[in-house]
């Protein structure tokens, strides 16, 4: 019984720093959030208690009513061609790899190496690359003589968000790959060989063995991939400021749910931006938290029917 409760003491000794970090980072700002979005605020001043005046100032209040849906749809633009991206050429990668073991650690550090650089810095590196005035992109379109297809590929609003999914999806592809790559040397080989015994040649045996057994693998890198998408900011900011306003703009063809906010939060909330970012906050979380859980679901379920 002593033993019992000195391991217990050492667990909950052990965990402590964590669950503290957690709830200080992470808890607390999202029971403030919600507390705040019931509240009307005077810039820093709380005043009377709103109820659900907040949240539907959100979808009534111009311009908020006219940039919420586009950038709603936007997002989940975002999302799906960074999963497709992502789904795709990481697995794509993470099976050449693995059938071609030369080199294979100096290549997951190269696809690995944008992961671990911020979304920032990534940004104005790729808007230095495609730009209009000077980037080497355009520059060498029109050194071999494809002058047609130059252009401000952040600018234009047809290109503007193609070009950031296809940046966002080159930065994070890394990801994919190393799960993809773990999920691949954990398969039992007997499936594979029982399948080339039978006479299926290398694309069946992937088709019809591998790729089900890597299903769970792919549901998880598909929820990550949209909670990071729902909680994307800072690449698309860097990429095209708060306000899409480059030198020729697109017009909030690259509006997301994280402009939206950072506009309400500090540019165009006015003196109740505390309320109304807050409660823009929480929907987004309770959008993608439940969004999440019910992927999850999915996933697990499908994990154990393989089993």
């Amino acid at each position: 019984m002593v033993q019992a409760v000195m391991r217990w003491r050492k667990v909950v000794w052990f965990l402590l720093p964590a669950f503290l970090l957690y709830t200080i980072f992470m808890v607390y700002p999202l029971v403030s959030a919600l507390a705040d979005s019931f509240f009307r605020w005077e810039g820093t001043a709380r005043r009377d208690f709103a109820g659900t005046g907040n949240f539907s100032s959100l979808f009534s209040t111009f311009p908020l009513n006219h940039q919420l849906w586009p950038a709603f749809w936007h997002t989940m633009v975002f999302f799906a061609g960074t999963m497709v991206v992502q789904n795709t050429f990481g697995l794509l990668v993470a099976v050449l790899l693995f059938e071609l073991p030369v080199a294979r650690r100096f290549l997951r550090t190269v696809y690995t190496v944008p992961y671990l650089i911020g979304g920032l810095v990534v940004g104005y590196l790729w808007s230095l690359l495609l730009s209009p005035a000077f980037g080497p992109l355009n520059a060498f379109l029109h050194g071999v003589g494809l002058d047609s297809l130059a252009r401000p590929w952040l600018g234009d609003p047809a290109t503007a968000l193609p070009v950031v999914i296809l940046v966002n999806a080159w930065q994070y592809v890394g990801f994919p790959v190393l799960l993809f790559g773990a999920a691949l040397a954990g398969l039992p080989p007997e499936y594979s060989e029982a399948a080339r015994v039978d006479g299926a040649n290398a694309w069946h045996r992937f088709r019809k063995v591998t790729l089900p057994l890597l299903l769970p693998s792919i549901g998880v890198v598909s929820i990550l991939t949209f909670i990071g998408s729902m909680n994307t900011f800072e690449l698309v900011y860097s990429l095209e400021g708060a306000q899409g306003n480059q030198p020729t703009g697109p017009g909030g063809a690259t509006d997301v749910l994280g402009l939206i906010f950072y506009r309400v939060a500090f540019q165009e909330g006015g003196v109740n931006a505390i309320g109304q970012s807050s409660a823009l906050a929480v929907l987004l979380f309770l959008f993608t938290f439940g969004i999440a859980v019910i992927a999850n679901r999915i996933v697990r379920r499908r994990e154990a029917a393989l089993s």
